[in-house]
């Protein structure tokens, strides 16, 4: 986590946080900092002393010590954004793990972590305001595999919403704020059942063996028949830039 930057992206613009995040310690800087912080504080605190700070928490998937699971990082800047990190070492979207039918389910956990949302606005955040989202090898600054859980930008969410109704579940070109995404509706309300990144790889030759080239944004919906998702992808602008640590859709940020 460099200074100043969050993991993964720049700056948006949109809304400057009130509320700043977890002190970093200045030894954790670089690309590599935010796996060190993961691996070398939070698992190692939560392994000793059951703590895992400076993260919120640390989940394992069995209880052995060394069992895979992830961790959950308030974003250094602050406000209404989180990361979820893999606690083992796994680079970003370039890594050739993402189409392991055996991969750990990352964004169901995300989506799982969304409540974290809640503190910052100071109520319950609708899954319709929330969205998760992978940056592109080339935007990310950060070597570790890492997801941002935010609220959408009020306009994003006009824009997805007004999509809602001719998504399907085959990807089809959707405009959001001036640019041009591939989208698929997502009938699913937990994301338990769902690899986005199988779904990814089915948008064309190119995308199966280039994933590292296109960012995915996922965010939640209520369609007419019930609760779901929207996934869009692209190689344009990175998805990090359709989210917002303020939650201003969500009543945040005054």
């Amino acid at each position: 986590m460099t200074a100043g930057a969050a993991p993964g992206g720049g700056g948006k613009g949109l809304h400057t946080p009130t509320k700043e995040g977890p002190d970093i310690p200045p030894a954790y800087v670089g690309r590599d900092a935010l796996r060190q912080l993961v691996q070398n504080q939070c698992l190692v605190h939560w392994r000793d002393h059951k703590d895992p700070s400076p993260c919120e928490s640390i989940t394992l998937s069995s209880p052995q010590p060394d069992s895979p699971g992830y961790a959950v990082l308030e974003d250094p800047q602050g406000g209404a954004h989180y990361l979820v990190v893999p606690l083992q070492t796994m680079s970003g979207t370039d890594s050739g793990e993402l189409l392991d039918p055996d991969l750990p389910n990352y964004f169901a956990d995300a989506w799982g972590a969304r409540s974290l949302l809640n503190k910052f606005v100071g109520h319950a955040v609708p899954r319709t305001a929330v969205g998760l989202a992978i940056n592109t090898a080339r935007a990310r600054d950060q070597n570790q595999f890492n997801i941002h859980v935010e609220c959408l930008r009020p306009d994003v969410f006009d824009a997805l919403h007004a999509a809602a109704p001719h998504l399907t579940d085959q990807w089809s070109p959707v405009t959001v704020i001036g640019s041009t995404y591939q989208a698929m509706r997502i009938a699913d309300s937990s994301l338990a059942a769902i690899n986005p990144f199988e779904l990814l790889a089915r948008l064309s030759p190119d995308a199966r063996r280039h994933i590292e080239s296109y960012t995915v944004l996922i965010a939640g919906m209520q369609y007419s028949d019930g609760a779901g998702f929207v996934i869009l992808t692209s190689t344009g602008p990175t998805a990090e830039l359709l989210l917002d640590p303020g939650c201003t859709v969500a009543g945040g940020g005054g």
